[in-house]
């Protein structure tokens, strides 16, 4: 009797704690569950289950096709006086397992699904065979430490042994994002099991006062807090300081230089240097550490590099990391378009980072940025149909240079699959980027049709978003707290509605030519905007509305003069999305030369046959016509010319 009402004890603390948002309560703005967040739009949401049920099994067939999961079932063997080899090109294959399992479970949160919530336990007990007794996990590794996948990792006859490129953490990092996420939505302990057992190892390991090893590759910070939400243990969360605070020291230990961002301790970094993925996952993770601790310098920190980024080495797509070389972000206002690389993985973390900027500091121009991010660079590493993927994100393509790993379009799958298995495991994530709240505001920041509950104070604030955005500008908002609340509705005003970029490389060439537009219950009112957002204070009650039109236009952008690629050039952009020329649509595209300012007519339709439904931008300068479509959209129609650049002969 005793075992079975502590067995019923169990089951109902972890609902209960399955049931929290495994978000950092230290951040002054918070983030609404997931679970509070339901879709209705058809941009995202059309996507959103396109992960689920065309790219997640693609994935996952494609892993079972290469041997990600075998490996796990070869290192059994192994560990039990067998042999085997690995299969495989890369040491961090298994994070593609990982990440692929963690969006699968954060979809079941929007989209119950009992057949593939079923197959994730499959495919989490065959993780579990590959996890050595103390806890360590690595297959390759565990198979065969003197025949790496890699070349580049080098011979390591030990754990451990060239931390800079074994990929040993990271894949710690990706297992325990996978199974903090896991646990979230289905309550289960299976995966976190397996995460917990191997974060303990790493503890025990690496918290040891005279161990001054770090990872190579980031992630493992943020996935160690992550497990100490869920557990609250401070081993994890002093753990994933002691990772950043020894980076870039040199006292017991050698520096790995600025590809690793470990040539200064971070909190005087003020650069974003390396390779970009690494980057931006650990300013997340210090942005992370700079919450929960309150350190001055850590706060400083992720300020000045953020700022660098921004107004440094951001492309106009919300694109990071310039060189093929390294995967890393070049000298300031180094922005190449032919040869851009802003990996997919680094928008993606630069969305992640640019979520937590803003919850820690509050100001708009984060989200500005995030969604400049979310709808370009992010967009734009998946094709139409949810099966293939770029690595690179160019801004102009001869239709020659193979700068996708080798292909000149999207590609279907890549000996380095993380592109893909990252757009799989962010992508579900999406609902809960639409609100934050603090003790006194509700704020709106993204512009997707959904319906939300808002916890606020004792009492919930129900949300329901009415809009077509991307593809028009016009927000419905209908405000339904369950008692009449006092409370400031902060809704953001888009950089592209206004004339300032929010960011010192680029700039508007030609103003708004309206203003936004605001009705409360159906009367117009005078627009409040204080820093980016329209402000509205009030005792809100049910069946309260605002409507918002913002002022949807063809904008001219520029670059400062130092970003070279760009001069004497300009980009188009149209609400949300930045414009391209492809040669699908338009002839002699390489050569054109355009006169902008004589441009005398500028048409928009929509064109619902077009790549799965555009807004597409007809130019006519007198001489010449030319057809723009949105920039994540191109490549769907073979491989061909494409740029977002173009010359302007004004």
């Amino acid at each position: 009797m005793k075992k079975l009402l502590f067995t019923i004890i169990y089951c109902v603390l972890m609902s209960v704690l399955s049931a929290q948002s495994l978000e950092i309560e230290n951040y002054p703005i918070k983030k609404i569950d997931l679970r509070n967040v339901k879709l209705t739009d058809n941009f995202w949401l059309i996507k959103i289950r396109q992960i689920q049920q065309v790219t997640i099994p693609v994935a996952f067939e494609r892993c079972e096709a290469e041997g990600r999961f075998e490996n796990f079932i070869t290192a059994e063997k192994v560990i039990n006086g067998g042999t085997g080899a690995v299969r495989g090109m890369m040491p961090f294959d298994d994070t593609d397992v990982y990440k692929i399992i963690e969006g699968a479970s954060l979809s079941l949160v929007s989209a119950p699904d009992a057949k593939l919530e079923t197959q994730l336990d499959r495919y989490i007990a065959i993780v579990a065979r590959g996890q050595e007794a103390d806890g360590y996990l690595t297959t390759w590794r565990t198979i065969n430490p003197a025949v790496p996948p890699a070349a580049w990792v080098g011979k390591c006859s030990r754990r451990w042994d060239n931390l800079a490129m074994s990929h040993e953490l990271y894949n710690a990092g990706h297992l325990y994002e996978a199974a903090a996420a896991h646990f979230y939505a289905t309550g289960k302990r299976n995966f976190l099991e397996i995460a917990l057992k191997n974060a303990d190892l790493m503890v025990k390991v690496f918290a040891a006062p005279d161990n001054y090893e770090i990872p190579g590759h980031q992630i493992i910070e943020t996935g160690l807090i992550k497990l100490y939400l869920i557990t609250g243990k401070k081993d994890y969360l002093n753990l994933a300081k002691k990772f950043l605070d020894l980076r870039g020291t040199d006292e017991n230990r050698t520096k790995r230089g600025e590809y690793s961002q470990d040539h200064k301790p971070v909190t005087e970094q003020d650069e974003v240097v390396g390779h970009a993925v690494r980057a931006v996952y650990m300013y997340a993770g210090m942005t992370d550490i700079a919450a929960i601790s309150g350190d001055a310098g850590y706060k400083n920190a992720v300020q000045s590099l953020w700022n660098n980024m921004v107004n440094r080495k951001m492309y106009v797509s919300g694109g990071l990391g310039a060189l093929h070389a390294g995967e890393a972000f070049g000298a300031n206002y180094e922005l190449p378009n032919l040869t851009a690389y802003n990996e997919t993985c680094a928008a993606i973390g630069g969305v992640m980072w640019a979520d937590r900027m803003f919850r820690l500091f509050g100001d708009a121009n984060y989200y500005n940025i995030l969604e400049r991010m979310l709808y370009n660079g992010v967009l734009s590493g998946i094709s139409l149909d949810g099966t293939c993927f770029f690595y690179p994100n160019p801004l102009e393509s001869d239709g020659l240079y193979k700068f996708n790993q080798g292909h000149l379009t999207r590609a279907g799958w890549f000996d380095c699959s993380c592109c893909p298995t990252n757009f799989i495991r962010f992508l579900p994530s999406l609902p809960n980027l639409i609100y934050n709240v603090d003790n006194q505001s509700v704020y709106v920041n993204l512009f997707i049709a959904n319906e939300a509950k808002i916890p606020f104070g004792k009492t919930n604030i129900r949300i329901t978003q009415t809009t077509h955005y991307p593809l028009d500008a016009n927000i419905n908002i209908a405000v339904n707290p369950d008692k009449k609340t006092n409370f400031t509705l902060k809704i953001r005003v888009p950089d592209w509605a206004t004339n300032n970029f929010p960011s010192e490389l680029y700039s508007y060439q030609n103003t708004v030519s309206k203003p936004i537009k605001l009705f409360l219950n159906g009367k117009q009112i005078e627009v409040d905007v204080n820093n980016a957002y329209i402000q509205i204070s009030r005792k809100w009650a049910k069946g309260d509305k605002i409507d918002i039109e913002f002022p949807l236009q063809v904008r001219k952008i520029v670059s400062n003069p130092l970003v070279e690629d760009n001069r004497g050039k300009i980009a188009l952009s149209y609400g949300a999305f930045i414009y391209c020329m492809e040669s699908a649509d338009n002839e002699n595209l390489w050569d054109t030369v355009f006169n902008f300012k004589q441009s005398h007519k500028t048409e928009i339709n929509f064109n619902k046959n077009k790549l799965a439904g555009i807004n597409e931008i007809t130019l006519n300068d007198g001489s010449l016509t030319r057809h723009f479509i949105p920039y994540y959209a191109w490549s769907n129609r073979g491989a061909g010319q494409m740029k977002v650049w173009m010359i302007d002969n004004d």
